[in-house]
């Protein structure tokens, strides 16, 4: 399991507001990641260190947002003020995860600035809207040189914070969850009330450590 990215939704100001504002406080220039088509969805990318990365994101006024699962999660977080949506995991295969959830992945792409193509599959989105502490699942189609994990970044991701269950994201992954993944750790509080990631924690060169 590698722990691919992390998925912050901008809020009523839109992407390029959000992006500055967390830009400024950690000290850094997000990069404007492109358009996804099939989504209804744009992004801003903040690449990490150790192959993450973080993705701000905002819902489109565009057909496919209104079709894409993805989409209707974006735009249903957005009208909630924004903040953090949900974490992906990268796997060599997503069959298996199929079979497991009885259904098909789905494909993503998105439009450089520059006109490249980055493509993927992934599967999960309808678990995390049900129950936002749960990751989904992604597979890279494209070159390894287009993959945002590998922009080279200086922030590091030191802990996740999730309201919920260890037990429960375990099952829906089909394996353990140690207290630190990649050198990320991960602390779940409050398993009975609303799931979701609570707080980020990045270690910063400019700023220390800061917490979003």
């Amino acid at each position: 399991m590698h722990v691919d990215h992390l998925t912050f939704v901008a809020g009523p100001e839109g992407l390029k507001v959000e992006a500055a504002r967390l830009g400024t406080k950690l000290g850094v220039q997000l990069k404007d990641g492109g358009f996804h088509p099939r989504f209804g969805t744009r992004n801003h990318i903040l690449p990490l260190t150790g192959q993450h990365y973080i993705e701000v994101v905002e819902v489109l006024d565009h057909p496919a947002a209104d079709k894409a699962i993805y989409g209707q999660a974006v735009r249903a977080r957005s009208k909630l003020g924004g903040g953090w949506m949900g974490w992906s995991v990268a796997v060599d295969d997503l069959a298996p995860y199929e079979k497991r959830l009885n259904r098909e992945s789905v494909p993503g792409s998105r439009h450089f600035p520059d006109g490249r193509l980055l493509e993927w599959h992934q599967i999960g989105i309808k678990g995390l809207i049900a129950d936002p502490q749960l990751p989904y699942f992604i597979h890279w189609e494209s070159p390894d040189n287009l993959e945002p994990i590998q922009l080279e970044g200086v922030i590091r991701l030191d802990t996740v914070e999730i309201s919920g269950s260890r037990d429960r994201v375990e099952d829906w992954l089909g394996e353990p969850i140690p207290d630190q993944i990649e050198g990320i750790n991960f602390e779940f509080t409050s398993p009975n009330g609303h799931p979701g990631i609570n707080a980020v924690i990045l270690d910063t060169p400019e700023k220390g450590f800061v917490r979003i």
